[in-house]
Formats: structure tokens, sequence, C-alpha cells
């Protein structure tokens, strides 16, 4: 994958690949396009990388009757990226997805179409969405504790110090681009957590001043500029990652297994939007017991995504920890919300149950 902000590169990649294109057309040949297939079929899991990688299966994309729509949308996204790099400019997705209404019949009829498009941009140069001008329209993701995020200001460009403990009852919210931020920080551990609920309970409580550590919203399932931005802190700081989800199949695959290893769709992308070395703090099927937390019944979509995982996920087919976490969830038939632990009262899960369980983190799923 190109390193990030080499736009040379990635201009270099455009132009290679219309001329790829337009050679075909003038030997008289049908126009292709190579591109990886992105699905979990296609990807390993070695734990020496720490993140899904593609196995090398392609799809090729010939221009055909059938075919001849996406094709010219595909060349018009790259031309767009093209003049977007060359002018200094980005485009949020939603804002591409207009432009392309000047394009003619080449238009996108909704914005998940012009999203498909640009993610097979992404894989088939090798580069994230980022690196061809394109800004996410979802949020980051949002930082409380102690941390000093070094920044610049957009106008004047002179050095911005924002200190993630001094925000009031807000947070620092995490930008669409985070490669040219610098870190300070004295901070035990990053806490990634599922919810906006439980992390404003966190720092309602405030659990990083007593714990000296750094939490992060993800919001859901996080959005790359919030895996990207825990990674490079990661990285940088050799501070220890851990993850507080639901207790439920969501929370376990299309959360932290998504923050780990990253996913089958971006695989091409997980060496750099992914965490390796997150570990998972709860909550677990065993902390339903030992907790005593009410719970609710697992519902069809949530039984089938544990069995799908089981079966197809490599992630979860290497670690029998988590095999064996999700056959005690399913044998219980129950699931659990992080609010569960209000049950003992709003101060429960910053004051005894993460402390507990931060005093056992080689017990942690990994």
């Amino acid at each position: 994958m190109t390193k990030p902000h080499d736009s040379a590169a990635v201009l270099t990649g455009i132009e290679t690949e219309a001329r790829a294109v337009y050679d075909r057309i003038s030997h008289r040949q049908k126009p292709q396009m190579k591109l990886p297939i992105r699905s979990l079929s296609n990807v390993s899991y070695r734990p020496k990388a720490g993140y899904f990688e593609l196995k090398g299966r392609h799809k090729i994309r010939t221009l055909t009757v059938n075919t001849v729509k996406t094709f010219a949308q595909t060349l018009k996204m790259l031309a767009m990226s093209k003049d977007l790099i060359s002018t200094g400019r980005h485009s949020t997705k939603r804002e591409a997805y207009y432009q392309a209404y000047n394009w003619g019949q080449a238009a996108f009829a909704e914005q998940e179409e012009s999203d498909t498009v640009m993610d097979d941009v992404e894989a088939m140069l090798s580069v994230n969405r980022e690196q061809l001008h394109f800004r996410a329209d979802e949020h980051g993701g949002e930082v409380a504790g102690e941390l000093i995020v070094i920044d610049r200001d957009r106008r004047t460009r002179k050095t911005l110090e924002i200190d993630c403990t001094r925000f009031g009852s807000g947070a620092y919210s995490v930008p669409t681009v985070v490669e040219d931020l610098q870190f300070r920080t004295k901070a035990k551990f990053i806490l990634a957590v599922e919810t906006k609920g439980m992390f404003e309970r966190l720092v309602e409580e405030d659990f990083y001043n007593h714990n000296h550590c750094i939490l992060v919203s993800m919001g859901g399932v996080p959005s790359r500029a919030c895996r990207r931005f825990i990674r490079r802190l990661a990285d940088e700081k050799r501070i220890p990652v851990y993850v507080f989800t639901d207790g439920d199949p969501y929370g376990y695959f299309n959360i932290y297994r998504t923050l780990k290893v990253g996913s089958g769709n971006a695989a091409h992308l997980n060496e750099y939007f992914c965490v390796p070395q997150a570990r998972f703090l709860g909550v677990t099927p065993d902390d339903i017991k030992d907790y005593q937390l009410p719970t609710h019944s697992l519902k069809d979509v949530d039984k089938k995504r544990a069995a799908d995982a089981m079966k197809n996920d490599p992630f979860i087919r290497h670690h029998p920890e988590w095999q064996q976490a999700m056959n005690r969830m399913l044998s219980m038939g129950v699931r659990v919300e992080q609010q569960a632990l209000a049950k003992h009262g709003l101060d429960y899960v910053a004051k005894t149950y993460l402390p507990e369980k931060l005093k056992k983190v080689d017990k942690f799923l990994p």
C-alpha cells in the first residue's frame, strides 16, 4: 500500500490505470480493470502480522454492454481524484456523489453506488480514500483524558496544543485525517469504548484522571479516522489498548474485530487501519454471571452473526478463546449491554467493574 500522503505515487497510479485502458482501446482490445476481491473469503489472518491480509484473488472488470456504466463511473472517479490531488482540494463522499450529477448517464443512482465505486478505486490502486483526497462523512470519534494532541492552525499553520482534559463536559473530536497529528502523553493505557453514553459516564466519573488513561469513544463501529488515531497513538507512545463493548456478537465481531484486525471488505487497507495490539476487556459472557447483570435474549440476527463468525471468520477460527466465549453466549441465549452495569449504581463501572478487570489484563480475550 502507498504510504499516507504520497500524492505523487497516487497520481502515478491513476495515470497508469488510465494509460492501460487507453492502450487496450488503441489496439482494438476491450479495456479491462483488475480489482481484488473484497470479502472474508479472500483474506487470511496471520497472527505475526496482526491483521487480515488479502490472499491475492482478483476479479477482472471488462468493458461490456452490462458493465459500461460502472466502467465509466470508475474512470470518472479516477479523474475526479486526479483533479482533487492536483489542486490540493478534498471532497467528502457525499460531495463526490453530488458532483457525479454532472456525469450524464454515468451519474450515480444513490450514494451507496458511489461509495462502492470509490472502494473499488481504493482497492485497485492499493491506497485509502484520504490519499485520493476523499473524506468520510461520518464522525471520527471523541477523546478525553491524559493526552496532548499537537496540531496546526488551518490558516496560520502555527502549532496548536490541544489538552484533552480541558473540554469541560465535552471532548476532543478526532478529525477525518490524522496523519499530521503528534502526541504527548504519560497515560498508562487507551480505553476504546463502544457507546457514547458509556464514554460520557466515564468522563463524568473522572475515570481517566483516577486511572491515568486516555478514553476514546468509537460511537459504534469505529471510523477509519478513529482506528488510525488509536493505532498511531498506541504505536508511537507504546501504550496498550483495551476495548470495552456491549456483550453481543455485534460488539465482538463488527466493532472489536474490525478495530483489531480489520475487515474483509477493506483488506487492502488493514495494515494502516487496525490496532493489532488491542485486547478485549469486556463485556464478556462470564461477566454476565460474575456481575449478575440483567440481559436480553439473543435475536436471530445475533445467532446468525455468531454462527457465521465461528464458521467463516479467520480471526475467530484462529482463537479458541473466542470460540469458547461465543459457545457460552449461545448456550446462555442472552446478550448484555454496557449500561447494564448501572444496575449496581451509576459509578459502579468506573469504581468497581473496570478497576477489577484491569487487574487481570492477562485474562483478557485476544
